[in-house]
């Protein structure tokens, strides 16, 4: 349980959001341009670091459906920056397997031809780090 506390409450560091302003107006999934391919949705994320469920959200594809565009952000009306949690959750996952980067034999396997390219720009701009 206190791991779980913990991996919520880095999520929240680093991201430097603070989920408990969300209001649950869905703007920030409105404005999504991913929507349709995730299967946790940004105000839904919100809601899941709130709720400490981390683990759903590091298994999610939502994580990597996340184009990381931070329309959410924009729109949010109280700043909880949503784009900045999931962000926050990927960069978590890639530090527990304490690595900065991906394998590149693993890339092939998250892709397919539904992928936007704005994704694969925003993750190599993260990931090349």
């Amino acid at each position: 349980m206190s791991n779980v506390k913990n991996s919520s409450e880095k999520i929240k560091e680093i991201s430097g959001a603070n989920p408990l302003k969300c209001m649950k107006c869905g703007k920030c999934s409105a404005t999504c341009p991913a929507f349709n391919e995730m299967d946790i949705k940004p105000h839904q994320f919100v809601s899941y670091v709130i709720n400490e469920d981390i683990e759903a959200l590091v298994n999610s594809k939502s994580l990597y459906r996340c184009l990381s565009c931070f329309a959410c952000i924009e729109r949010c009306p109280r700043d909880v920056q949503p784009g900045k949690l999931i962000d926050a959750a990927r960069q978590l996952v890639v530090r527990k397997r304490g690595q900065n980067y991906l394998v590149p034999d693993e890339i092939p396997a998250l892709l397919d031809e539904e992928t936007p390219q704005q994704l694969l720009v925003s993750a190599f701009r993260r990931y090349r780090r």
